[in-house]
């Protein structure tokens, strides 16, 4: 699932349409998931990115079920939609993240199990596999309020629905969000 339903107001426009190496992002997150074995694509939007409605190779476009939910409600949307077990989940503003990443976690994930990387005591969890069966956790946390994935991945770690995948010091360049202007600009 490609996460691009933020409202993008610290770049100050919609950074799925941003290019690099001449082609927006959305595509190139599209291209990664595809490269790393992704069997169904599914794209996270809002209602008004009118550009989601013409964006091809996804098998669905999934809208938040609350609002203003953050990167949560996108995971709890492609949870609930997805045809398969598991999900791999990657943010619209990771362009630097390779496809091995995510092919990785997906080959060690089980359908019990997803996989999310971690850096110290921080998840990463825009660029992680879920498992269908960390809904009712997720959609709970979500229902509460509770937006913060910090917490919600701890738990599902102590669950034993999530494994840990430790980032090194070369891969942590990978997780760099890019946010303002002066980061999106290739």
């Amino acid at each position: 699932m490609v996460l691009a339903a933020g409202r993008s107001t610290r770049m100050g426009r919609d950074k799925a349409l941003l290019r690099r190496r001449g082609r927006p992002w959305w595509r190139r997150q599209r291209d990664l998931l595809r490269t790393a074995g992704a069997g169904e694509l599914i794209l996270s939007a809002r209602p008004d990115q009118r550009w989601a409605l013409r964006a091809g190779g996804f098998a669905a476009i999934v809208r938040d079920p609350v609002l203003n939910g953050g990167p949560l409600a996108g995971i709890v949307a492609a949870l609930e939609a997805a045809a398969h077990d598991r999900v791999a989940v990657l943010a619209i503003d990771l362009p630097n993240l390779p496809a091995r990443w995510l092919a990785e976690l997906a080959a060690s994930a089980s359908e019990n199990r997803g996989v999310v990387g971690r850096r110290g005591r921080i998840f990463e969890p825009l660029a992680a596999v879920y498992p269908r069966k960390m809904l009712p956790l997720a959609r709970a946390a979500l229902n509460r309020g509770d937006r913060a994935l910090q917490p919600l991945l701890h738990a599902a770690v102590t669950a034993g629905l999530l494994r840990v995948r430790r980032i090194t010091t070369a891969e942590a360049p990978w997780f760099l969000n890019l946010n303002t202007p002066e980061a999106g600009r290739s």
